[in-house]
């Protein structure tokens, strides 16, 4: 039988390779209580692959948990920018405002998610017989 050659992994699948093990140490570095651990690897994982939405959740609840509202809230506003559909950033932003007394901004993101959230729905939902 002739052997099969296999090509090396693409730049961008080596990257994501990357930033998902740097994602998981850090998993397990928050999960054990190393919250500045945690925060470096969500940061190295992100430095891997930037587009890893996995990785900026990770860093938004890491900075939340060591006290840096305003950080996490410049995270989960890039995020935001990058995907306007996340509803989890949404919630996120809504649960950070909360935690710093800003309650209108607060609101304001809870609704954007509520709504993104029935969007969802709606997009998942089976057409009814009626066609629509």
């Amino acid at each position: 039988m002739e052997a099969v050659m296999s090509s090396p992994p693409s730049p961008a699948i080596e990257a994501r390779r990357q930033a998902e093990k740097r994602y998981d140490r850090a998993v397990e570095d928050l999960a054990g209580g190393d919250v500045d651990a945690a925060i470096s690897g969500f940061r190295a994982s992100l430095a891997s692959d930037p587009g890893f939405a996995d990785a900026a959740h990770g860093l938004i609840h890491a900075l939340k948990a060591a006290g840096r509202l305003d950080e996490a809230i410049e995270v989960t506003r890039a995020l935001i920018e990058a995907d306007p559909d996340d509803t989890l950033a949404h919630t996120s932003l809504s649960i950070l405002y909360q935690h710093q007394g800003r309650i209108p901004e607060a609101e304001a993101a809870a609704l954007k998610a509520k709504l993104l959230g029935w969007k969802h729905q709606l997009r998942e939902q089976p057409p009814g017989e009626d066609g629509r």
